[in-house]
């Protein structure tokens, strides 16, 4: 079959790419975005696993599907394009980033940064129709993610996993937490961001937990100024 993730990704994936569900969800989605608007582009659906391949991943950012706004979502969790407004979950992360490392907020959405370090930005739903949060639960996408949250979970080399919210915390029955690290708390949406996300410092806590294994630590600092025409 035609490789679709251009990486160390798709010996790991691909027999899911092959199974029956998968199938079923191709359909699924060919009659979706020939009827509807779907977010993200269809180029874009996989963006979080080109951009951090299997073996470089350190961290693991969990959300629970794409922004369903318009020029919003391209395929990594919490990330908006350059020159899309920040979303207001973004913006309560990089106010707990200021709070937690100092890092004033940056005037752009693009965590490109972060995914080139090794943040795997992964929804565990990969589509969603315009304006309809959480249109395509159900459908498959969840059961190829939660194959590469095993993958990943099963790796020797062992990976923090941030679980934002109930959806994210949920997947943490995947996970081996005797050799990976899991760290949970609230959802950074404007709902819950007070009842305990505000406070729980992910940014240095991973980085604690990196240095501690050994490894080189996250720069979390985002430049402040990202090329429009970046993608």
């Amino acid at each position: 079959m035609k490789q679709i993730i251009h990486n160390d990704w798709w010996p790991i994936l691909k027999p899911q790419f092959e199974a029956d569900y998968y199938q079923q969800l191709r359909q699924f989605l060919i009659q979706e975005y020939q009827h509807h608007t779907v977010y993200p582009e269809m180029h874009h659906i996989f963006e979080a696993f080109e951009w951090t391949p299997f073996s470089k991943v350190k961290v693991v950012i969990l959300g629970q599907d794409p922004y369903h706004g318009p020029h919003q979502a391209h395929g990594c969790s919490f990330s908006v394009l350059p020159g899309v407004k920040v979303p207001p979950s973004l913006q309560n992360i990089y106010k707990e980033l200021q709070n937690d490392l100092g890092y004033p907020p940056v005037h752009h959405g693009y965590l490109k940064k972060w995914a080139d370090q090794g943040v795997l930005l992964l929804n565990s739903v990969l589509t969603v129709r315009d304006g309809q949060a959480y249109s395509h639960r159900g459908h498959g996408w969840e059961k190829l993610t939660d194959a590469a949250i095993q993958a990943l979970s099963n790796r020797p080399e062992p990976v923090i996993f941030i679980l934002w919210g109930r959806a994210a915390q949920a997947k943490k029955a995947l996970i081996n937490t005797t050799t990976n690290i899991v760290l949970e708390s609230a959802h950074p949406s404007p709902l819950s961001a007070s009842r305990g996300f505000f406070g729980s410092r992910p940014f240095s806590r991973t980085n604690e937990a990196l240095k501690a294994m050994g490894e080189q630590p996250i720069d979390w600092q985002l430049p402040a100024h990202v090329d429009i025409q970046t993608n």
